[in-house]
């Protein structure tokens, strides 16, 4: 496949509608069906191939479905109140139905033990990536999906539940199920606002 070349610009729309397309779909509104495990795991497949340096597979993945998801938000609902006992119900409440709106929750759990030639920073990077590429994933299937994190993405309390090791850390909680409403849209910047092009200072010298 080539570039598509400047005197074919009209079709660049096309040719990156997908990427156009994305939108995250709040958890609230994604219901089953969810994808089972061998749709996930074919989404997975398309997920990891990210940009990796040192080819290192800095991340993992943690999945949540059916009666695991609310009881790990009963655990959390009992640890929000731990930490903010001053807290109202409803925020506990919320802490309670956070795993229980999309049917699946994936955790992408990013590795980012020693290593003296890869950064963490460019290892947790590559996490990232795959966040973001599961997402792709999942609207290319047809389903919805939203990338979360919030407290317990932090916490270290929830950090021993997940059974996360040594320099693991959660890079992202990833909803995914069917949209039960279009997903909104809002404003995106404006690129052009955004780029500059890096020139060669001038540098004097004597004629």
């Amino acid at each position: 496949m080539s570039p598509i070349i400047p005197e074919y610009r009209s079709d660049f729309d096309t040719a990156l509608a997908a990427l156009d397309a994305r939108r995250s779909v709040p958890a609230r509104q994604l219901g089953d069906p969810g994808p089972d495990r061998p749709t996930l795991l074919r989404m997975l497949r398309s997920a990891v191939r990210v940009p990796d340096h040192g080819k290192r597979v800095p991340f993992r993945f943690l999945s949540f479905r059916g009666a695991a998801r609310h009881a790990f938000g009963e655990r959390l609902a009992a640890r929000g109140r731990e930490r903010h006992p001053e807290g109202g119900e409803a925020a506990f409440e919320k802490d309670r139905q956070r795993f229980s709106h999309a049917p699946l929750v994936v955790a992408v759990i990013a590795r980012l033990g020693p290593d003296p030639q890869i950064p963490e920073s460019e290892r947790f990077a590559t996490a990232a990536c795959v966040c973001f590429a599961l997402l792709q994933a999942a609207q290319a299937l047809g389903y919805g999906a939203v990338w979360l994190t919030g407290w317990p993405a932090y916490d270290p309390v929830v950090a021993q539940w997940l059974g996360l090791g040594p320099g693991e850390q959660v890079a992202g909680f990833i909803h995914i199920g069917t949209p039960r409403l279009d997903a909104p849209e809002r404003e995106r910047p404006d690129p052009a606002a955004l780029l500059t092009e890096w020139e060669a200072p001038e540098t004097g010298g004597k004629g």
